[in-house]
């Protein structure tokens, strides 16, 4: 992974934690399933009427869009509305990096260098400290269940999204989000009901409904269309477990916006954490950004000698 595509990933990891902050606001004003379904049916209709369908097989649009579109944001939005707090969310989110590299090296055979493994234990054991220094009464085990299960989902999609191997990663992001919309809202009407959904349509014009209304579309234009399209720009040219674990910077995006937008407080060890989670990102990704030249210069220099055996043969 070139250093280009490092700072590529870092910047998805500013834009996704971010928009821990734009979930927070938004759900405020409306009921998660139905935020879901409202988020993804934004894009999935312009994606639809104007977006020609990317060259890739359909079972990967459908995977990326039940794994990385549904499932995820069904059970962080569920966490979120159920008292997660936006910093601890975008912490236990991060789990998909290591669920994805498992599901990379059982599925895919993916190979994952000692050393790499060594620096992503470093970012684990980085959020492992900010995760207990966060831990406590507010957040009950039921959101932090919800949103590791969201984190799975991720995981699902990262895979999907690295199989589709496409070319056109922003239309394969806008068709991935045709796939949430319609059984979100089926699920946001029998279990949120008409009389909340129609209750949250009151109060647009007040400063929690426009707050609502600009959260939204944040998730959508900055966080969806372009964090999601630059980050499948990434998977489809790296190895899954090389580019997934950048996005274990997104909770130090997350904590520090979150205490400075909401106050959350920040504790020293919160704050050694968030370095260990910093190192062990930037490390696992300067080593395998190695382990690729040294790869790729492996399959050259045999290459090389092949040609110069037939030249003298001939």
């Amino acid at each position: 992974m070139s250093f280009k595509h490092c700072l590529l990933a870092a910047s998805v990891a500013i834009m996704w934690g971010l928009n821990f902050l734009a979930i927070d606001l938004s759900l405020a004003q409306f009921p998660p399933f139905l935020l879901v379904a409202m988020r993804f049916a934004l894009l999935a209709i312009p994606a639809l009427l104007f977006v020609p369908k990317p060259d890739v097989r359909l079972r990967w649009i459908i995977g990326y869009g039940l794994g990385f579109g549904l499932l995820q944001f069904l059970f962080l939005y569920w966490a979120m509305d159920a008292g997660m707090p936006a910093g601890l969310a975008s912490l236990v989110l991060q789990a998909s990096g290591p669920f994805t590299v498992l599901l990379g090296m059982t599925f895919l055979r993916e190979k994952v260098r000692g050393s790499q493994m060594v620096f992503l234990l470093v970012a684990m054991a980085g959020l492992a400290v900010v995760g207990w220094q966060r831990f406590d009464s507010h957040a009950s085990i039921l959101p932090f269940l919800l949103t590791l299960a969201g984190a799975f989902g991720w995981a699902i999609g990262n895979i999907c999204n690295r199989e589709a191997h496409t070319t056109e990663p922003i239309k394969l992001t806008m068709w991935m989000s045709v796939v949430p919309p319609v059984p979100m809202f089926l699920l946001s009407l029998a279990v949120e009901g008409p009389d909340r959904i129609g209750d949250s349509f009151h109060g647009l014009a007040t400063p929690t409904g426009l707050w609502a209304i600009a959260g939204l579309i944040y998730t959508v234009v900055v966080a969806t269309i372009i964090g999601s399209g630059v980050w499948s720009w990434l998977m489809s040219r790296n190895p899954a477990g090389v580019v997934a674990p950048f996005s274990m910077l997104v909770p130090v995006v997350g904590m520090s916006a979150a205490f400075v937008v909401f106050g959350e407080r920040v504790s020293i060890g919160e704050l050694c954490g968030a370095v260990l989670v910093i190192i062990g990102v930037l490390g696992a990704g300067l080593k395998a950004a190695k382990g690729a030249r040294i790869a790729a210069a492996e399959v050259v220099v045999p290459m090389g000698a092949e040609v110069e055996d037939s030249l003298k043969a001939g």
